[in-house]
């Protein structure tokens, strides 16, 4: 792989922009991610630059993005010089991108450089006609149908310097040429005999079924085989009756312990069976306080249920199972919505603590796009939301109104 780096400045343009329509697009780019995440359309806006510019982008056209996505100028060059479908440098009308990573190097890449190497000169040079140029580049995802090119967007598999010389001969004659596998494979099966799925019962749909008829004939064997595994079962149960081992009364202690503690086991050890601090905690038991069943269920029958405030507020009076519009008409009054966000740009209305992104949805839904919209509702207003979004008082205890209000303000 070559280094990366800029033109020279006798190639460079002297400024750049985009067209109208392509500015439009790049606008609906942008819009697409959350404000604040504007730099995230980086990538398909240089792509653009590139394709209005001939296929290959100058300084001008990176900083043009940069500026457009309010990013430094060193962020946005980073980024294409570390991409290897930016083109740094004039392109030839086709222009042919070398995958030369593992696979397709392994299958054949090196002959296929040396033979571009051959007809059009060292790689990042126009050929004197204008038509071709070419660079090696990283992986291209096409690693099954190794070696293979992209020619400006096009991708061309499955190549030997015979069938990519003759490629490019079509393409400089203006002759139709043919995209994806040169050698007629489609996809990416395998290249050569099949090795696998080659019995066509695994997919003609003779199968189908087949199940049924395994399933016939072994049913019967297992119904007659219930008798011997009742007999089994029975056999099985008697022999663990019969083992069953008779109690210990040191079962309950615990495997480390070897203390003899029971009375029966210390009286055949030829000691006493009860020692005397025995039986002083037998007393301390006797002795402890014990409840009154009937003052414990006094007490239980006068507990009070823990309190839940009930919720009040607009929408209490609509019939269960009502739908959130009907519940909140009942609650005050809808606010104005539009349609579609000022500009194809809408605020992230999730900067308004308390609101996520569900209710962002439901409040787009509702028309409202931006923070002047919120910071503009009424009393009515918000008790229509409120219901709407069954948030009885929240709205008004989060300050949505003066959170919006804040946020538009910032925005100038």
């Amino acid at each position: 792989m070559a280094n990366r780096r800029l033109a020279p400045a006798a190639e460079q343009p002297q400024d750049f922009a985009f067209t109208p329509e392509n500015a439009d697009w790049a606008r609906g780019q942008i819009a697409k991610y959350p404000e604040g995440r504007q730099a995230s359309a980086v990538i398909p806006l240089l792509w653009k630059a590139q394709e209005q510019n001939g296929g290959w982008l100058p300084q001008k056209a990176i900083e043009a993005v940069a500026d457009e996505l309010g990013m430094p100028h060193i962020r946005v060059l980073e980024v294409a010089t570390f991409y290897t479908m930016f083109a740094l440098e004039p392109v030839g009308r086709f222009w042919i991108q070398v995958c030369g990573t593992v696979p397709c190097d392994c299958c054949g890449a090196k002959e296929l450089k040396a033979s571009l190497h051959e007809r059009l000169g060292p790689s990042g040079k126009v050929t004197a006609d204008g038509n071709f140029s070419w660079l090696e580049v990283e992986c291209l995802g096409a690693c099954c149908n190794a070696p293979m090119v992209q020619i400006n967007q096009d991708y061309y598999e499955d190549l030997t310097p015979e069938s990519l010389n003759k490629l490019m001969d079509d393409l400089a004659a203006g002759r139709p040429v043919k995209v994806g596998s040169q050698i007629g494979r489609v996809s990416s099966e395998p290249k050569d005999a099949v090795n696998t799925l080659t019995d066509e019962s695994l997919f003609d749909g003779s199968r189908v079924g087949a199940w049924r008829k395994r399933f016939e004939q072994t049913e019967g064997a297992d119904q007659g085989g219930e008798s011997v595994k009742k007999d089994e079962a029975a056999s099985t149960e008697a022999r663990v009756k019969d083992e069953t081992k008779p109690a210990r009364p040191s079962a309950g202690r615990a495997n480390e312990s070897n203390a003899v503690d029971a009375p029966a086991e210390r009286a055949s050890a030829g000691e006493t069976p009860v020692k005397p601090e025995d039986e002083a905690q037998a007393r301390d038991a006797k002795a402890a306080p014990t409840l009154d069943p009937a003052v414990v269920e006094d007490k239980v029958l006068r507990t009070e249920p823990p309190h839940h405030p009930a919720t009040v507020g607009a929408g209490d009076d609509v019939p269960e199972g009502e739908n959130p519009e009907a519940r909140a008409d009942a609650a005050g009054t809808r606010p104005k919505g539009l349609d579609t966000p000022r500009d194809d740009r809408p605020d992230d209305l999730t900067k308004i603590k308390d609101i996520g992104p569900i209710n962002q949805r439901r409040l787009n839904d509702l028309g409202v796009w931006h923070y002047d919209q919120v910071a503009a509702w009424s009393p009515p207003e918000v008790a229509w939301v409120s219901a709407y979004l069954a948030f009885p008082g929240r709205i008004d205890r989060e300050n949505w109104v003066g959170q919006a209000s804040d946020l538009a303000g910032s925005r100038g």
